[in-house]
């Protein structure tokens, strides 16, 4: 797939550097207002502008950056945005930088910093905690590129794109620890046409995860570890619904993550549907469940859905993947009575029990072909 993101035109765009307009490189006094004065000076000129972000720290509360702007735009960040340390509720938007209805935009380099310690220690705890914030939002945007970002201590998703189209994400850094909860590193929603190219991804949860209305989908060359794997889902949590599909994931490294390739619906009706999918030349190093389907999904396992989940999943390829799993299921394929799985296909697999031994295979509802040398061996029903 490729993705066609306009370009500006030849020429130094006119910079809007934000330290002309009050912001504190130092970090102790807030810089909010020299942000959305930036931007929305940068946003009516007619020419290619830039906001500019310099080295140095910048206290920011919520940001939304709107468009549609006048010409092409450039966001550089030679520095660190940092999120204030104070975690409550946000009061007009789900994330604390989000870009709105932006139209052909560069996000180029520096740290984005959620300060999300303080939430994730009264989650661990289990206080009365507020929601928290994801760190940046792109909703009803096009042609968007990223390069070199890179996200740390996200209260919630550190990147999520949402109702927009043809967005390409390169040299992505996210990090956050294990124990961090929901920290998804990069989230797709109600999205056509997104790319990310090159990530490395450290979360306490999915380190990509694609939802409703995902499609045509690229990812390739991504480290993710901690975290809980690449995953679609979850589906089934309306009865109507848009489906995912061409969905192609390549060239991962997954390390000591819960999950490695993973689509997981909720065993209730839904008109959704999962198709088109390949998952291909993946590497798994310890891995708890390296190839999942599971359409019982249902995390704190308390009054779990059992109608069956109407999510129709089919043409799902998982091709030419090794390395270990610390379960002795390394392929677990459970599918929905109502809805089983059609067109699984299982090639060049290769996947052993942490300890050396064989490791096995787990399949219900799941109806497919295996090609070539496949290890654990196929449960899947021709």
């Amino acid at each position: 797939m490729v993705i066609l993101i306009s370009k500006p035109v030849s020429g130094a765009p006119i910079r809007f550097d934000v330290t002309r307009f009050g912001a504190d490189k130092t970090g102790r006094f807030g810089s909010t207002k020299a942000f959305l004065t930036s931007w929305a000076l940068a946003c009516r000129s007619t020419k290619p502008a830039e906001v500019y972000v310099p080295k140095g720290v910048f206290v920011v509360g919520y940001l939304l950056f709107k468009g549609p702007c006048k010409s092409f735009m450039r966001f550089t960040n030679a520095g660190t945005i940092k999120a204030p340390l104070n975690y409550a509720n946000p009061t007009t938007i789900n994330a604390w930088i989000r870009f709105n209805s932006v139209s052909g935009m560069s996000f180029t380099g520096g740290t984005i910093d959620g300060s999300g310690g303080r939430l994730w220690a009264c989650k661990l705890n289990k206080g009365d905690c507020p929601l928290g914030s994801s760190s940046v939002q792109f909703s009803y945007c096009s042609k968007i590129t990223t390069t070199r970002l890179t996200s740390i201590n996200s209260p919630l998703f550190h990147f999520i794109i949402h109702s927009s189209e043809d967005v390409k994400m390169q040299a992505t850094v996210i990090k956050a620890p294990s124990y961090s909860y929901n920290t998804d590193g990069i989230h797709i929603q109600a999205s056509n046409r997104v790319e990310i190219i090159g990530a490395s991804i450290q979360t306490g949860d999915d380190c990509i995860s694609m939802g409703v209305g995902s499609t045509n989908i690229y990812v390739e060359n991504v480290h993710c570890g901690p975290g809980h794997g690449i995953s679609i889902g979850s589906l089934a949590n309306r009865a109507v619904e848009e489906g995912v599909s061409n969905v192609t994931v390549k060239s991962v490294v997954f390390k000591e993550t819960t999950s490695g390739f993973r689509i997981k619906s909720w065993a209730r009706p839904s008109n959704g549907f999962v198709s088109n999918v390949l998952f291909q030349n993946a590497v798994m190093q310890n891995v708890r469940y390296p190839i999942k389907i599971n359409q019982n999904y249902c995390p704190s396992r308390i009054n779990c859905p059992t109608e069956g989940s109407g999510i129709k999943i089919k043409d799902i390829s998982f091709n030419h993947i090794s390395g270990t799993s610390t379960t002795r299921v390394a392929a677990y394929l459970d599918c929905s009575p109502t809805n089983p799985c059609r067109g699984i296909s299982l090639m060049g697999i290769d996947l052993t029990y942490s300890d050396g031994q064989p490791a096995l295979s787990y399949c219900k509802n799941a109806h497919g072909v295996a090609s070539g040398s496949v290890n654990p061996p196929s449960c899947l029903i021709k």
